[in-house]
């Protein structure tokens, strides 16, 4: 299975000067665990995650006054969409994070997370367990 099959094609995007308030409240609106932040001044593609903004929130910092900019992730490892399953959760594993960007043609095309591709590989394993030997 590709990450093509798994992705969210939806993906939250937001800028830079967005408050961790505000992205926390789209992201919860959305039921998603990470926005993609665009920032075309400082080189582009980001990401901020639940946990950025819960490390943020855990160091007493003020989610109203911290903006997206301060927490965001810019050194992004990005999946493209004919990437396995297999290699999106290895890119995932050796970086210790839980969402890549992906890219087809240097445009954003979703995003994955580890709840994706649990999602797909689990009925894959059942059907497995399934058969008969």
């Amino acid at each position: 299975m590709l990450v093509r099959d798994a992705m969210s094609t939806v993906v939250l995007t937001i800028g830079p000067e967005h408050t961790l308030r505000q992205a926390a409240a789209l992201m919860s609106a959305r039921r998603v665990g990470a926005a993609v932040v665009h920032d075309p001044d400082a080189g582009g593609i980001g990401i901020l995650t639940e946990r950025d903004i819960l490390n943020s929130v855990g160091l007493g910092q003020c989610p109203d006054t911290e903006r997206a900019h301060a927490h965001t992730t810019t050194d992004v490892v990005f999946a493209a969409p004919s990437w396995t399953l297999e290699e999106a959760a290895r890119a995932m594993a050796h970086g210790g994070f839980r969402h890549l960007i992906v890219l087809d043609h240097d445009e954003i095309a979703g995003v994955v997370s580890v709840r994706d591709i649990i999602r797909c590989w689990a009925p894959a394993r059942q059907r497995a367990e399934q058969v008969p030997a």
